[in-house]
């Protein structure tokens, strides 16, 4: 099964690119850029990678995001995540940025965007990594500052395909946000939104019905109101988990406590996502692979994970159907089906 895992094509559709930054990276970035860090060693950095809650987690993912200073800096960031699931045979990525982690230091939207874009372009050149860009909003700052920071993406909205809503999700309800996301689907952009990770199942619903949302981000608290999965399940909407997450951050207590197949045998689109990979311990072929020890999960539902992922893609259908065949094929080709 871990062969299995590890050589299956996969897709991702929950991951913050920002959370994708090794110590390794953060440390270089840092001396190239004069940055001053509270560590002293990649070590240092790496055990600070510890935390108890999405907030301490926060703390520190912005403190690390303080070396990004310039295009070439958002390049080899972007880079070095996709050089990595293209070893562990990913064909396809939907990843978030976070430009006001960035703005509000001074760093212009272009030089976030185009660092992103051109490591994402140059990944379908060598790797055949296809992609799509999804731009998040800050949810603890306020909705004014959302709105400028969409207004600032319009210029690029042929390289971002949807708008997202990520952060402290906790007293930051979904309708904080209506406006500007109504403003975003006006202006053509697809929107997806964390919710039901710390926030309770109303979340979920004002995220689906405020928001209108293709996909929700996390979803794992869905399960405490029955109308709410069945309403999900009736109109498949995605739900993009990120098991390593969840336990790292206390959703959780143990892998074994997770409800991801129970979520997935009551019928929802449920996908297996990283998040925030250089925090929590794991990429997409590691998030696979927890899950599926500590829940048994057998090879018909590793692929309907595998294939609830590429269905819940922003692909043309023509493009899904291609994925959809190769994991067929590979499934077929090793008669685990």
């Amino acid at each position: 099964m871990e062969n299995f895992i590890r050589n299956m094509p996969k897709v991702e559709l929950h991951m913050h690119i920002e959370g994708s930054l090794e110590p390794e990276l953060l440390f270089k970035l840092a001396k190239r850029n004069g940055v001053p860090l509270r560590f002293k060693s990649v070590d240092e950095v790496r055990k600070a990678y510890h935390f108890t809650d999405l907030q301490s987690f926060l703390d520190i993912y912005y403190e690390g995001a303080s070396v990004l200073l310039k295009e070439e800096d958002f390049y080899d960031m972007t880079w070095a995540y996709l050089k990595q699931v293209n070893a562990q045979n990913m064909r396809h990525t939907e990843i978030f940025f976070d430009p006001q982690t960035h703005t509000d230091r001074g760093i212009p939207f272009e030089t976030v965007v185009t660092g992103i874009r051109r490591a994402l372009v140059d990944a379908e050149q060598q790797f055949n990594i296809t992609s799509k860009l999804i731009m998040c909003f800050l949810r603890h700052l306020s909705a004014e500052a959302a709105m400028q920071t969409l207004n600032q993406a319009l210029p690029y909205k042929d390289w971002i395909v949807a708008v997202g809503l990520d952060s402290s999700e906790v007293g930051n309800p979904p309708e904080k946000f209506a406006l500007v996301f109504d403003e975003a689907r006006a202006q053509g952009f697809l929107t997806v939104s964390h919710a039901g990770e710390e926030g309770p199942p109303e979340y979920i619903w004002k995220t689906l019905d405020l928001l209108k949302v293709k996909r929700i981000d996390h979803g794992v608290r869905s399960e405490e109101d029955l109308k709410l999965v069945k309403r999900l399940v009736t109109e498949q909407i995605p739900l993009t988990v990120c098991p390593l997450s969840n336990i790292k951050l206390r959703v959780f207590e143990r892998m074994e406590n997770h409800n991801l197949k129970r979520l997935l045998d009551l019928g929802l689109c449920v996908t297996v996502n990283s998040d925030d990979p250089a925090y929590f311990g794991g990429y997409i072929t590691e998030n696979y692979l927890a899950v599926q020890k500590a829940l048994e999960l057998d090879f018909e539902d590793i692929y309907h994970l595998a294939k609830n992922a590429i269905q819940a893609t922003f692909l043309a259908q023509k493009e899904k159907q291609k994925l959809l065949d190769e994991l067929d094929n590979y499934f077929e080709q090793n008669k685990l089906k």
